[in-house]
């Protein structure tokens, strides 16, 4: 697997992750930062190309989206399976570490991206507000405490 920054032809496939219209995924493509997991197998079908604007929908694993507001990098957005979410989340880590920030994210206690966000260095904060009904957690990780 390997991460790449998302592209608009990546929009079907991340809609289809979301059950949002593409042209709502394809605003989040452009109004924020946005990485992909793409299958060995896609990328080694196309020589790995970096562009990668003929990426199956079933070759995309899962995405990470996230922004910066008031000096702390937020995860807005994370789906995909499990190894391809724990991979995701070193994405903003590795953007916070640089940028001397923290990361927060408010996900839901599903079992998924909780779990790959502890393996990640996030630490749970707490109950965060409940998102179309269901209950969420939020995480921070802070660089300068190692997690």
């Amino acid at each position: 697997m390997r991460v790449r920054d998302a592209v608009e032809a990546d929009a079907a496939a991340l809609g289809s992750m979301t059950g949002r219209p593409e042209g709502v995924v394809r605003n989040m493509i452009h109004d924020r930062s946005v990485r992909v997991a793409v299958t060995d197998a896609a990328a080694s079908e196309r020589g790995g190309n970096d562009a990668d604007a003929d990426t199956p929908v079933d070759a995309v694993a899962g995405f990470v989206a996230f922004d910066v507001r008031d000096g702390v990098v937020h995860v807005t957005n994370v789906e995909g399976d499990p190894d391809a979410v724990e991979r995701l989340f070193e994405e903003p880590v590795r953007f916070a570490t640089r940028e001397g920030m923290t990361v927060e994210a408010v996900l839901p206690t599903d079992g998924t991206a909780d779990e790959a966000a502890e393996a990640a260095g996030f630490e749970p904060g707490g109950s965060g507000p409940r998102i179309e009904g269901a209950p969420t957690t939020r995480y921070r990780f802070d660089p300068e405490e190692g997690g």
